[in-house]
């Protein structure tokens, strides 16, 4: 009987991201508020920066979401994003400013890059096998010099591993062997959620402390424990220590189902969490603002989560 917003993490930013979101007061409003110039951040040469693709990601997410509520009237209960996406919930849910959340960002982005600098590091997502298994192969072929660690569990057969090339390699084999679907690298030049960001993690609790605390207008679903808050605080940690921990979003998605979500509606850019919601939880109806607009989707969720009251 309710309205979750989802906003999307690194991996799901394309080329021309912010040039395309559709024509809105907000979404002009909130690229001037950015202070940024979206020509230095979303061309193909831009995006291979990680600072770029975070700052660009929370930039399309906000203005996605304030485009449904100011300019639509939505009204959501819920917001979830996920991985760098909590930023753009959090601004959305009034617990950050806009400044704050891009400040951070850019700060967290030069820190897993800094993280990664010696060696090459990525994440691939095995898809076909659980959650377990996906966890056996990253013990089996992780190593001190060559680590593997399980970073996110989308759904119950999709699991993201971050490691080293090298791991990465031997963990597409060991899956292919053990019946999985794919083992499909993700566009991240950094190995997130794990514990090689423990220093950003660190880092980004420092600078979050001395921010005001702010509750949350919408209740927040959590990366690190897939629970929903409504506290200041929660939020906060929750972005600070995600980047070293594995996203939990298979259990937050269903917590949503619970709850009485009918409706979600995906900020840009792209359809990642609009394909795993509808796989984890049928019951909800998951739009893709991207693919649908933003006049088409304000109605559509209208529709859903008035029709199920």
């Amino acid at each position: 009987m309710s309205l979750a917003l989802l906003f999307p993490g690194q991996g799901a930013q394309r080329p021309h991201m912010l040039h395309d979101l559709p024509p809105s007061p907000a979404v002009t409003a909130v690229v001037d508020e950015s202070g940024w110039q979206i020509d230095d951040l979303d061309s193909a040469a831009a995006l291979a920066s990680t600072v770029n693709v975070q700052i660009a990601l929370v930039i399309a997410g906000v203005a996605g979401a304030r485009a449904l509520i100011d300019d639509h009237g939505l009204a959501p209960e819920f917001v979830a994003g996920h991985s760098v996406g909590a930023f753009a919930a959090a601004v959305t849910a009034g617990v950050l400013t806009l400044a704050e959340a891009l400040t951070a960002v850019e700060l967290r982005g030069w820190s897993m890059e800094h993280a990664c600098a010696q060696g090459d590091w990525g994440m691939a997502a095995v898809s076909g096998l659980p959650t377990r298994a996906a966890a056996e192969i990253a013990a089996e072929v992780g190593t001190d010099v060559d680590p593997l660690w399980v970073a996110n569990v989308n759904a119950a057969t999709q699991t993201v591993l971050s490691g080293t090339d090298r791991a990465l390699l031997r963990a597409a084999d060991a899956a292919s062997r053990a019946g999985a679907q794919s083992c499909e690298r993700l566009d991240v030049a950094v190995a997130s959620h794990c514990p090689i960001q423990q220093d950003t993690a660190r880092l980004m609790a420092e600078h979050l402390a001395q921010l005001p605390r702010r509750l949350p207008t919408y209740r927040y679903l959590t990366n690190t424990r897939g629970r929903i808050t409504a506290s200041a605080d929660v939020v906060l940690d929750d972005l600070a220590q995600s980047v070293a921990r594995p996203v939990q979003w298979y259990d937050g998605t269903r917590l949503l189902g619970e709850l009485g979500v009918t409706c979600a509606v995906e900020a840009p850019p792209g359809h990642v969490l609009t394909r795993l919601l509808t796989s984890a939880v049928p019951s909800i109806t998951a739009i893709s603002l991207t693919d649908n607009g933003f006049a088409a989707t304000a109605r559509l969720a209208a529709r859903m989560t008035a029709s199920a009251t």
